[in-house]
């Protein structure tokens, strides 16, 4: 079951209405013994893989079974309280058992037409639900309900409407009690197919389309019988110069109203209200969801605020995923650049995990992971951490470093999850590692001497003047001693390997050596020495 696809609890609608939203193209009831009042509160989707369950007051869409295959999944949602459970049928007459148990049950049976696709109903159920305000009791219709607002257009009209977003996307549409009125275009439209191409060519051909993107005044389609397309009127929801969406409102088996143009004039002033405030309220939510998010993750604000706000389960088990294209010279990605990663990553780790959250905190990107599942280990986050770090290269050309942080037993120790994921990143970027993905346990060794070099950056007095002098000598006389020693050092006293790496002769690599002993008085012969000499040259010459 899908926890994420529930609205609110405050939220609710009568089965009625929630009918009147989908529309009879779209579902079919079978049963519905308690009447059509019965209150939705939610819905979920059941995969075939889910164990059937749900909660009560419920829409459960059964995506993984056909007519009487469905039979299971329909009595444990009567047995956990559904309101409604909606299905597929193979065929004429397969309902019958399937009407059968629901009537014994108690619960209401909808059936899904074949053309209907499963994610139109989630989203269409799931729109009529979020359009109902706290505490709204589910009769009437208010100013934010979209599809109240298309079937009170649809009666002042006496035409069939729909309302969609800029993208043409629909977002509500009125309800028709005779599908001979429906033409194909709205048909497809609902059904989330596209319009008949030689159609829109006509639209685009006779400047509909410009004219409801410059204009917010009605506009007049005529008829075109030969593709099934019946006459409409068109207006374009406006704020200000912005194009919201559009209202069409097709042309039934009756003539459109007298008062139909004025009818479509106000219904697009007070779609337009409601859009706005949608968009300010989702702003809004994504605003306070990346403070809660940036508070969590850098420790200043506790695990709870974001559970409550997001529904999330603060006692499971959670991880922090890092990417960063930080360069050793600190080079700055341009927005765009910043913006298609951070897309390209929350594309890629909702298909994983649907509740991931991704953010910003410059100048790298996090992703946490909360209510992982128990059984999950750092390799199967490592992978799909590389899954990422993949695509970034393929899409964008960007060679993107992964850092996998501790897996934590719940929200309040992520900043624990997040230090250890900047420990990697850290260390990966002063070792000069290649874009890779890496846990702790893979470059412990690196995260340990990166650790080392901040410390001994921070603090000059542990450092060894000798060393520092030899650094100063070579940065006035433009000289490669300290750079020698470090080769040979790293070499384990191989002259010849260190002589290579540096591209000359051994002999001068010898010369270097003892030019650097004489300089500085130290004793490479000494482990100490050249231990402290190892670390503290791998500073930058800056520090």
């Amino acid at each position: 079951m899908d926890p994420a696809a529930m609205p609110s609890p405050a939220a609710s609608i009568s089965l009625r209405q929630l009918l009147m939203a989908l529309g009879d193209s779209l579902v079919e009831v079978q049963s519905a013994p308690a009447g059509l009042d019965v209150e939705i509160r939610g819905v979920a989707l059941l995969d075939p893989e889910d164990p059937p369950s749900s909660l009560p007051g419920e829409l459960v869409l059964v995506i993984g079974a056909r007519g009487r295959a469905a039979l299971p999944a329909l009595r444990a949602a009567a047995r956990d309280g559904a309101a409604a459970v909606m299905v597929k049928l193979d065929g004429p007459g397969q309902g019958a058992a399937l009407s059968e148990t629901a009537a014994e049950a108690g619960v209401a049976l909808l059936s899904l037409r074949a053309e209907g696709r499963w994610e139109q109903v989630n989203a269409l159920a799931r729109a009529a639900l979020d359009d109902v305000p706290p505490g709204y009791p589910g009769a009437g219709a208010e100013e934010g309900d979209l599809f109240s607002l298309a079937q009170t257009t649809a009666v002042l009209t006496n035409g069939i409407v729909s309302i969609e977003d800029a993208a043409n996307r629909v977002l509500a549409y009125s309800r028709s009690t005779d599908a001979d009125e429906i033409d194909d275009l709205r048909r497809r439209s609902i059904l989330g197919w596209q319009g008949p191409e030689a159609y829109l060519a006509k639209l685009r051909e006779w400047g509909v389309f410009q004219h409801l993107h410059s204009s917010d005044q009605v506009i007049g389609i005529d008829s075109h019988p030969k593709l099934g397309i019946r006459g409409r009127l068109a207006v374009a929801i406006r704020s200000g110069d912005r194009q919201l969406g559009t209202i069409w409102v097709q042309e039934g088996s009756t003539p459109l109203s007298e008062h139909s143009e004025q009818a479509l004039l106000g219904a697009a002033r007070v779609a337009a209200h409601h859009l706005v405030r949608r968009r300010r309220e989702l702003s809004e939510n994504v605003t306070l969801t990346r403070t809660l998010l940036a508070g969590l993750l850098e420790g200043s604000t506790g695990p709870q605020p974001l559970a409550t706000h997001l529904g999330f389960d603060a006692t499971l088990p959670a991880a922090v995923l890092g990417f960063s294209y930080e360069t050793a010279e600190g080079v700055a990605a341009p927005e765009l650049t910043r913006t298609e990663v951070t897309n390209l990553i929350s594309v890629h780790i909702a298909a994983r995990h649907r509740s991931a959250l991704v953010t910003q905190l410059d100048p790298r990107i996090y992703v946490l992971l909360p209510q992982l599942p128990g059984s999950i280990d750092t390799d199967t986050l490592r992978g799909w951490g590389e899954e990422i770090t993949d695509a970034a290269r393929r899409h964008l050309g960007l060679p993107l470093r992964g850092s996998v942080g501790c897996v934590v037993s719940g929200l309040g120790d992520v900043p624990e999850s997040r230090r250890e994921s900047d420990r990697i990143l850290d260390a990966m970027l002063g070792a000069g590692l290649p874009a890779a993905v890496a846990s702790l346990p893979d470059i412990q060794a690196e995260v340990l001497v990166s650790e080392i070099l901040t410390l001994l950056s921070a603090h000059p007095e542990i450092r060894d003047p000798r060393l520092t002098a030899l650094v100063a000598h070579d940065s006035r006389h433009q000289g490669r001693m300290a750079e020698s020693l470090l080769a040979y050092l790293n070499a384990f006293g191989d002259v010849r390997e260190a002589a290579t790496q540096l591209h000359v002769h051994p002999n001068t690599l010898r010369y270097r050596l003892r030019r650097a002993e004489e300089l500085t008085g130290l004793d490479l012969s000494r482990p100490d020495q050249r231990l402290l000499a190892m670390l503290q040259l791998r500073l930058p010459p800056t520090t």
